[in-house]
Protein backbone atom coordinates (compact mmCIF):
# COMPACT_ATOMS: atom_id res chain seq x y z
CA UNK A 1 0.00 0.00 0.00
CA UNK A 2 1.46 3.09 -0.66
CA UNK A 3 2.11 6.05 1.84
CA UNK A 4 1.05 9.60 1.63
CA UNK A 5 2.85 12.08 2.96
CA UNK A 6 0.54 15.68 3.17
CA UNK A 7 1.58 18.62 4.74
CA UNK A 8 -1.11 21.77 4.42
CA UNK A 9 -0.08 25.39 5.96
CA UNK A 10 -2.10 28.08 6.74
CA UNK A 11 -1.43 31.95 8.38
CA UNK A 12 -4.49 32.17 10.84
CA UNK A 13 -3.46 34.54 13.24
CA UNK A 14 -0.87 36.02 14.89
CA UNK A 15 0.47 38.08 17.97
CA UNK A 16 2.26 41.27 17.99
CA UNK A 17 1.49 41.42 14.36
CA UNK A 18 3.10 38.64 11.59
CA UNK A 19 5.10 36.81 14.41
CA UNK A 20 4.04 33.84 15.42
CA UNK A 21 0.73 32.25 16.74
CA UNK A 22 -0.54 32.09 20.17
CA UNK A 23 -0.21 28.35 22.18
CA UNK A 24 -3.90 28.98 22.46
CA UNK A 25 -4.02 28.59 18.71
CA UNK A 26 -1.41 25.53 18.49
CA UNK A 27 -3.40 23.77 20.66
CA UNK A 28 -6.43 24.28 18.93
CA UNK A 29 -5.74 23.26 15.71
CA UNK A 30 -3.86 20.28 17.14
CA UNK A 31 -6.73 19.48 18.95
CA UNK A 32 -9.01 19.22 15.90
CA UNK A 33 -6.46 17.20 14.22
CA UNK A 34 -6.13 14.56 17.18
CA UNK A 35 -9.74 14.67 17.85
CA UNK A 36 -11.29 14.49 14.06
CA UNK A 37 -8.16 12.59 12.56
CA UNK A 38 -8.92 8.79 13.39
CA UNK A 39 -9.43 6.77 10.43
CA UNK A 40 -8.13 9.28 8.23
CA UNK A 41 -4.56 10.53 8.94
CA UNK A 42 -2.28 7.41 10.65
CA UNK A 43 0.16 10.24 12.30
CA UNK A 44 0.78 14.07 12.16
CA UNK A 45 2.87 16.92 13.40
CA UNK A 46 2.17 20.61 13.95
CA UNK A 47 4.45 23.05 13.94
CA UNK A 48 4.56 27.02 12.91
CA UNK A 49 7.48 28.84 10.95
CA UNK A 50 7.25 32.21 11.67
CA UNK A 51 3.38 33.39 11.68
CA UNK A 52 2.50 30.17 9.57
CA UNK A 53 0.53 27.05 11.47
CA UNK A 54 1.39 23.99 9.44
CA UNK A 55 -0.14 20.46 9.38
CA UNK A 56 2.43 17.33 8.21
CA UNK A 57 0.17 13.92 7.96
CA UNK A 58 0.63 10.90 7.02
CA UNK A 59 -2.46 8.42 5.32
CA UNK A 60 -3.12 6.27 2.33
CA UNK A 61 -5.65 8.48 0.59
CA UNK A 62 -3.44 9.81 -1.98
CA UNK A 63 -2.88 13.22 -3.37
CA UNK A 64 -5.64 15.59 -3.09
CA UNK A 65 -8.13 13.76 -0.90
CA UNK A 66 -10.88 15.33 -0.11
CA UNK A 67 -11.33 13.93 3.23
CA UNK A 68 -7.74 14.90 3.97
CA UNK A 69 -7.57 18.46 2.80
CA UNK A 70 -11.36 19.13 4.47
CA UNK A 71 -9.68 17.91 7.95
CA UNK A 72 -7.05 20.29 7.39
CA UNK A 73 -9.39 23.30 6.34
CA UNK A 74 -11.59 23.03 9.30
CA UNK A 75 -9.11 22.80 11.98
CA UNK A 76 -7.93 26.44 10.51
CA UNK A 77 -11.14 27.79 11.05
CA UNK A 78 -11.29 25.94 14.31
CA UNK A 79 -8.22 27.57 14.86
CA UNK A 80 -9.17 30.67 13.10
CA UNK A 81 -12.36 30.92 15.82
CA UNK A 82 -9.49 30.93 18.48
CA UNK A 83 -7.56 33.41 17.06
CA UNK A 84 -10.47 35.47 16.91
CA UNK A 85 -11.75 35.10 20.48
CA UNK A 86 -7.71 36.03 21.82
CA UNK A 87 -7.95 39.26 19.05
CA UNK A 88 -4.93 38.29 16.70
CA UNK A 89 -3.35 40.05 14.00
CA UNK A 90 -4.53 38.34 10.64
CA UNK A 91 -7.15 36.26 11.66
CA UNK A 92 -8.33 33.81 9.09
CA UNK A 93 -5.65 35.71 6.82
CA UNK A 94 -4.98 32.58 4.11
CA UNK A 95 -8.68 30.92 4.09
CA UNK A 96 -9.54 33.04 0.94
CA UNK A 97 -13.03 31.06 0.36
CA UNK A 98 -15.72 31.08 2.58
CA UNK A 99 -16.86 27.81 1.56
CA UNK A 100 -14.49 24.52 1.57
CA UNK A 101 -14.94 23.04 -2.58
CA UNK A 102 -13.43 19.66 -2.36
CA UNK A 103 -9.81 20.88 -1.89
CA UNK A 104 -7.58 23.42 -0.62
CA UNK A 105 -5.58 24.28 -3.69
CA UNK A 106 -6.64 27.56 -4.78
CA UNK A 107 -8.36 28.50 -1.65
CA UNK A 108 -5.20 29.97 0.34
CA UNK A 109 -3.94 27.35 2.12
CA UNK A 110 -0.15 25.92 0.62
CA UNK A 111 -0.22 22.09 0.26
CA UNK A 112 2.21 19.67 -1.00
CA UNK A 113 2.22 15.84 -1.48
CA UNK A 114 3.77 12.90 -2.31
CA UNK A 115 2.68 9.54 -2.72
CA UNK A 116 4.91 6.88 -3.08
CA UNK A 117 6.07 3.08 -1.78
CA UNK A 118 7.77 3.05 1.52
CA UNK A 119 11.47 2.09 1.30
CA UNK A 120 12.63 0.14 4.10
CA UNK A 121 13.91 3.21 5.97
CA UNK A 122 12.38 6.32 4.61
CA UNK A 123 14.05 9.67 5.84
CA UNK A 124 12.51 12.74 4.11
CA UNK A 125 13.03 16.81 5.12
CA UNK A 126 9.85 19.04 5.55
CA UNK A 127 10.82 22.66 4.83
CA UNK A 128 8.49 25.38 5.97
CA UNK A 129 8.87 29.39 4.63
CA UNK A 130 7.74 32.53 5.95
CA UNK A 131 7.69 35.90 4.36
CA UNK A 132 9.00 34.90 0.71
CA UNK A 133 6.94 33.20 -1.97
CA UNK A 134 7.60 29.54 -3.68
CA UNK A 135 10.63 30.31 -5.63
CA UNK A 136 12.66 30.74 -2.57
CA UNK A 137 13.22 26.79 -3.26
CA UNK A 138 14.30 27.79 -6.96
CA UNK A 139 18.12 27.77 -6.22
CA UNK A 140 18.92 25.04 -3.29
CA UNK A 141 16.63 22.58 -5.75
CA UNK A 142 19.03 23.34 -8.70
CA UNK A 143 22.21 23.02 -6.46
CA UNK A 144 21.00 19.68 -4.72
CA UNK A 145 19.58 17.75 -7.85
CA UNK A 146 21.75 19.33 -10.65
CA UNK A 147 25.14 20.67 -9.43
CA UNK A 148 27.95 18.35 -8.50
CA UNK A 149 29.64 21.03 -6.92
CA UNK A 150 27.09 21.18 -4.31
CA UNK A 151 26.31 17.26 -4.42
CA UNK A 152 28.83 14.59 -5.03
CA UNK A 153 26.42 12.33 -5.11
CA UNK A 154 25.58 13.46 -8.59
CA UNK A 155 29.17 11.84 -9.62
CA UNK A 156 29.19 8.84 -6.72
CA UNK A 157 26.10 7.48 -6.78
CA UNK A 158 24.94 5.46 -10.22
CA UNK A 159 21.50 6.07 -9.96
CA UNK A 160 21.72 9.58 -9.02
CA UNK A 161 24.21 10.24 -11.98
CA UNK A 162 21.15 9.77 -14.31
CA UNK A 163 19.84 12.47 -13.39
CA UNK A 164 16.42 14.14 -12.21
CA UNK A 165 13.70 15.44 -14.18
CA UNK A 166 12.84 18.98 -12.84
CA UNK A 167 8.68 19.73 -13.24
CA UNK A 168 8.79 23.56 -13.49
CA UNK A 169 5.62 25.71 -13.14
CA UNK A 170 4.45 29.02 -14.62
CA UNK A 171 2.95 31.04 -11.63
CA UNK A 172 2.06 33.26 -13.97
CA UNK A 173 -0.18 31.88 -15.45
CA UNK A 174 -3.61 31.65 -14.10
CA UNK A 175 -6.21 29.61 -16.49
CA UNK A 176 -4.74 26.76 -15.02
CA UNK A 177 -1.21 24.89 -14.19
CA UNK A 178 1.11 25.63 -17.02
CA UNK A 179 4.22 23.52 -16.79
CA UNK A 180 7.39 22.23 -18.58
CA UNK A 181 8.79 19.05 -17.72
CA UNK A 182 12.84 19.19 -18.22
CA UNK A 183 15.54 16.45 -17.81
CA UNK A 184 19.13 17.31 -15.99
CA UNK A 185 22.11 17.22 -16.72
CA UNK A 186 21.33 17.59 -20.50
CA UNK A 187 18.71 20.49 -20.03
CA UNK A 188 20.80 22.34 -17.51
CA UNK A 189 20.62 25.70 -19.02
CA UNK A 190 17.01 25.62 -19.92
CA UNK A 191 16.55 24.55 -16.46
CA UNK A 192 19.07 27.60 -14.80
CA UNK A 193 16.91 30.15 -17.40
CA UNK A 194 14.29 29.74 -16.11
CA UNK A 195 14.72 29.00 -12.44
CA UNK A 196 16.79 32.45 -12.67
CA UNK A 197 13.23 34.31 -13.05
CA UNK A 198 11.66 32.89 -9.27
CA UNK A 199 8.59 34.93 -9.35
CA UNK A 200 7.27 33.79 -12.06
CA UNK A 201 8.93 29.87 -12.51
CA UNK A 202 8.79 28.14 -9.54
CA UNK A 203 10.23 23.68 -8.92
CA UNK A 204 6.71 22.43 -8.37
CA UNK A 205 8.38 18.53 -8.85
CA UNK A 206 11.45 16.57 -8.88
CA UNK A 207 11.54 13.31 -10.07
CA UNK A 208 14.53 10.57 -10.20
CA UNK A 209 15.46 8.91 -13.62
CA UNK A 210 16.64 6.56 -12.59
CA UNK A 211 13.54 4.94 -10.61
CA UNK A 212 11.02 7.19 -11.72
CA UNK A 213 10.21 8.14 -8.41
CA UNK A 214 9.68 11.54 -6.67
CA UNK A 215 11.61 13.09 -4.82
CA UNK A 216 10.65 16.53 -3.99
CA UNK A 217 7.36 17.95 -3.98
CA UNK A 218 6.50 22.19 -3.35
CA UNK A 219 4.20 24.53 -2.86
CA UNK A 220 3.35 26.95 -5.90
CA UNK A 221 0.25 28.71 -4.64
CA UNK A 222 0.24 32.56 -5.06
CA UNK A 223 -1.93 33.89 -3.04
CA UNK A 224 -2.23 37.53 -5.16
CA UNK A 225 -3.70 35.11 -8.24
CA UNK A 226 -6.09 33.54 -6.12
CA UNK A 227 -7.27 37.24 -4.19
CA UNK A 228 -6.75 39.37 -7.07
CA UNK A 229 -4.85 41.85 -4.87
CA UNK A 230 -1.83 41.56 -2.25
CA UNK A 231 -2.72 39.71 0.98
CA UNK A 232 0.32 38.53 2.47
CA UNK A 233 3.22 36.49 0.86
CA UNK A 234 2.60 32.68 0.32
CA UNK A 235 5.11 31.41 2.43
CA UNK A 236 5.74 27.83 0.41
CA UNK A 237 6.46 24.61 2.16
CA UNK A 238 8.21 21.43 0.87
CA UNK A 239 8.74 17.65 0.99
CA UNK A 240 11.98 16.32 -0.04
CA UNK A 241 12.93 12.49 0.02
CA UNK A 242 17.05 12.05 0.83
CA UNK A 243 19.72 9.23 0.65
CA UNK A 244 20.18 6.19 -1.00
CA UNK A 245 18.17 7.27 -4.41
CA UNK A 246 17.99 10.63 -3.90
CA UNK A 247 20.82 13.77 -2.40
CA UNK A 248 21.76 12.88 1.08
CA UNK A 249 20.50 15.21 3.90
CA UNK A 250 23.62 17.17 4.02
CA UNK A 251 23.63 17.93 0.05
CA UNK A 252 20.06 19.44 0.53
CA UNK A 253 20.44 21.50 3.56
CA UNK A 254 23.99 22.66 2.33
CA UNK A 255 22.79 25.31 -0.16
CA UNK A 256 21.16 27.01 2.50
CA UNK A 257 24.03 28.11 4.09
CA UNK A 258 24.64 30.79 0.88
CA UNK A 259 21.21 32.62 2.47
CA UNK A 260 20.51 33.42 -0.78
CA UNK A 261 18.06 36.77 -1.49
CA UNK A 262 14.48 36.15 -2.17
CA UNK A 263 11.13 37.97 -2.18
CA UNK A 264 9.58 38.79 0.78
CA UNK A 265 10.28 40.62 4.04
CA UNK A 266 8.39 43.76 5.09
CA UNK A 267 5.10 43.80 3.24
CA UNK A 268 5.98 41.73 1.39
CA UNK A 269 7.72 43.99 -1.20
CA UNK A 270 11.41 43.91 -0.84
CA UNK A 271 14.48 41.61 -1.64
CA UNK A 272 15.74 39.97 1.38
CA UNK A 273 18.38 37.08 2.59
CA UNK A 274 16.63 33.96 3.61
CA UNK A 275 17.42 32.73 7.30
CA UNK A 276 17.63 29.36 7.87
CA UNK A 277 15.75 29.24 11.93
CA UNK A 278 14.51 26.35 13.85
CA UNK A 279 11.07 25.08 13.73
CA UNK A 280 8.68 27.31 15.68
CA UNK A 281 11.21 30.55 15.23
CA UNK A 282 8.93 33.89 14.53
CA UNK A 283 9.66 36.60 12.56
CA UNK A 284 11.14 39.67 13.88
CA UNK A 285 13.60 42.67 11.89
CA UNK A 286 11.84 44.14 9.06
CA UNK A 287 8.65 41.69 9.37
CA UNK A 288 11.71 38.92 8.57
CA UNK A 289 14.10 38.24 7.56
CA UNK A 290 12.62 35.71 5.11
CA UNK A 291 12.83 32.23 6.83
CA UNK A 292 13.12 28.66 6.38
CA UNK A 293 12.88 25.90 9.11
CA UNK A 294 13.69 22.33 8.40
CA UNK A 295 12.18 18.82 10.14
CA UNK A 296 14.14 15.89 9.12
CA UNK A 297 11.95 12.39 10.26
CA UNK A 298 11.55 9.06 8.87
CA UNK A 299 8.11 7.17 8.30
CA UNK A 300 7.89 3.56 9.16
CA UNK A 301 4.36 1.52 8.32
CA UNK A 302 3.09 5.14 8.08
CA UNK A 303 4.49 5.94 11.84
CA UNK A 304 6.39 9.15 12.33
CA UNK A 305 9.38 9.41 14.30
CA UNK A 306 10.05 12.01 16.03
CA UNK A 307 11.67 14.85 14.42
CA UNK A 308 14.91 16.19 14.04
CA UNK A 309 15.67 20.19 14.03
CA UNK A 310 18.02 20.56 11.31
CA UNK A 311 18.90 24.22 11.42
CA UNK A 312 19.74 23.72 15.26
CA UNK A 313 22.30 22.48 15.22
CA UNK A 314 25.45 25.36 16.36
CA UNK A 315 26.93 25.49 12.41
CA UNK A 316 23.67 27.38 11.13
CA UNK A 317 24.65 30.12 13.99
CA UNK A 318 27.34 31.16 11.90
CA UNK A 319 24.97 31.42 8.69
CA UNK A 320 22.39 33.08 10.65
CA UNK A 321 25.08 35.82 11.54
CA UNK A 322 25.96 35.49 7.66
CA UNK A 323 22.34 36.49 6.87
CA UNK A 324 21.88 39.31 9.27
CA UNK A 325 24.47 41.05 8.13
CA UNK A 326 23.52 40.96 4.47
CA UNK A 327 19.84 41.64 5.61
CA UNK A 328 21.03 44.71 7.38
CA UNK A 329 23.25 45.71 4.54
CA UNK A 330 20.53 45.91 1.83
CA UNK A 331 18.01 47.55 4.38
CA UNK A 332 20.66 50.09 3.88
CA UNK A 333 19.36 50.82 0.77
CA UNK A 334 15.70 51.43 1.38
CA UNK A 335 13.32 51.66 -0.91
CA UNK A 336 16.05 52.34 -3.80
CA UNK A 337 16.77 49.86 -6.89
CA UNK A 338 17.45 45.88 -6.20
CA UNK A 339 16.05 46.51 -2.40
CA UNK A 340 12.30 46.90 -3.50
CA UNK A 341 11.05 44.08 -5.55
CA UNK A 342 9.77 45.08 -9.20
CA UNK A 343 6.80 47.05 -10.41
CA UNK A 344 5.24 43.64 -11.25
CA UNK A 345 5.19 42.27 -8.10
CA UNK A 346 4.12 45.32 -6.59
CA UNK A 347 1.12 45.22 -9.02
CA UNK A 348 -1.70 44.36 -5.60
CA UNK A 349 -0.46 46.92 -3.26
CA UNK A 350 -0.95 50.54 -3.29
CA UNK A 351 2.30 51.50 -4.84
CA UNK A 352 0.39 50.79 -8.46
CA UNK A 353 -2.55 53.45 -7.54
CA UNK A 354 -0.33 56.12 -6.58
CA UNK A 355 1.81 55.66 -10.13
CA UNK A 356 -1.25 55.53 -11.57
CA UNK A 357 -2.58 58.55 -10.47
CA UNK A 358 0.88 60.52 -11.16
CA UNK A 359 0.80 58.81 -14.46
CA UNK A 360 -2.04 61.78 -15.24
CA UNK A 361 -0.11 64.31 -14.51
CA UNK A 362 3.27 63.31 -16.74
CA UNK A 363 3.17 65.77 -19.45
CA UNK A 364 5.15 65.83 -22.88
CA UNK A 365 7.56 69.16 -23.38
CA UNK A 366 7.34 70.89 -26.54
CA UNK A 367 9.70 70.89 -28.79
CA UNK A 368 12.47 73.56 -28.21
CA UNK A 369 12.15 76.17 -31.68
CA UNK A 370 15.38 76.56 -33.04
CA UNK A 371 16.81 80.13 -32.64
CA UNK A 372 18.25 81.74 -36.10
CA UNK A 373 21.84 82.20 -36.26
Amino acid sequence: MKLTLSVIKADIGSIGGHVAPSRRLLDAVEAFIHNNGIGLVTDYNISHTGDDIAILMTHTRGEGNEAIHKLAWNAFLEGTAVAKKQGLYGAGQDLLKEAFSGNVKGMGPAVAEMEFEERPNEPFLFFAADKTDPGAYNLPLYLAFADPMNTPGLLLSPHMSKGFKFVIMDVSYTEGDRVIELNSPEQLYDIAALLRDPERFVVESIWSRASGEQAAAVATTRLHNIAGKYTGKDDPVMLVRVQMNFPATGEVLTPFAIGHFVAGGMRGSHQMPLMPVAVNTGISYFDGPPIVSCAGFCVHDQMLTERVDNFAHPFWNEVRDHVSRKAIEMRRQGFFGAAMLPMGELEYTGIMEKLNALEKQFAVRPAAVPVPA
